[in-house]
């Protein structure tokens, strides 16, 4: 397993199954398939859970559970370079934005079953989590404003503090003591993922059920409300069962 932040030289090579999904990515989109509807075939067929190109860590499954389907979009897409129309490619990679609304049926049918429940560990443990933190900070400047404290403080750690009881910088530490992981001053795009990863699982063990399901309903209102500003559904375009907590 690549090892976060590691100075590795990548390799072209790919698994016949990671090829297969390229060659036919580019065969059903020449081929008259819509590009999105191929490219979740393409997902579908993928076999690896990471690799390294031209120095960047594609970390596509988090601890061999949680699917970063984007970070793959982000792959397959630039290995059929021009045949995505460019405003599409960009509104999914940088804002979400699918250029098909699907149901979770036809999501499952065109990427799997396995890897639908992989992404939704990705949905939960790490785009929740985040909204989670963003969510419990935008409280804790609530609570400021109402106070009229004039003092900003650090909101990011106050969360940080709030959720897990510790500060970033021990929870950093124990991540990467449990995981082997140099302690470096600065963590990569994937390790942060990773830790973000992590950080859910912490909460997870150390929480009530009533709590976990209080915290799971505040993030994914704030969620749903960044999706209602993008005008998307969810990530992918097929939000999780369960996930109204209305």
């Amino acid at each position: 397993m690549v090892k976060e932040d590691s100075r590795l030289v990548a390799t072209e090579a790919l698994s016949s199954r990671d090829a297969e999904a390229i060659d036919y990515l580019r065969q059903a989109i020449a081929s008259g398939r819509h590009w999105y509807l191929a490219l979740l075939g393409a997902i579908g067929l993928w076999t690896s859970a990471e690799e390294v190109r031209e120095e960047r860590i594609y970390r596509y499954l988090i601890d061999g559970e949680a699917f970063d389907w984007l970070l793959l979009a982000e792959r397959l897409i630039a290995a059929v370079d021009g045949l995505v129309p460019e405003n599409e490619r960009d509104a999914l990679l940088f804002h979400g934005l699918p250029p098909l609304e699907l149901s979770v049926v036809e999501v499952k049918g065109l990427i799997g079953e396995r890897k639908y429940g992989q992404y939704l560990n990705y949905f939960y443990g790490v785009a929740v989590e985040e909204a989670l933190l963003l969510a419990v900070q935008e409280e804790i400047e609530k609570e400021r404003r109402v106070l009229g404290l004039r003092t900003r403080g650090d909101s990011a750690a106050e969360a940080c503090q709030r959720l897990y009881e510790s500060t970033r910088e021990k929870l950093l530490k124990a991540f990467r003591q449990e995981k082997g992981y140099p302690q470096l001053k600065s963590i990569d795009l994937a390790g942060l993922k990773e830790f973000t990863y992590w950080l859910f699982k912490y909460r997870l063990k150390r929480c009530e059920k009533a709590k976990i399901a209080s915290d799971t309903k505040k993030a994914l209102k704030y969620l749903r409300r960044q999706w209602q500003k993008k005008g998307v559904s969810g990530l992918l375009a097929a939000e999780p069962p369960g996930g109204d907590t209305e």
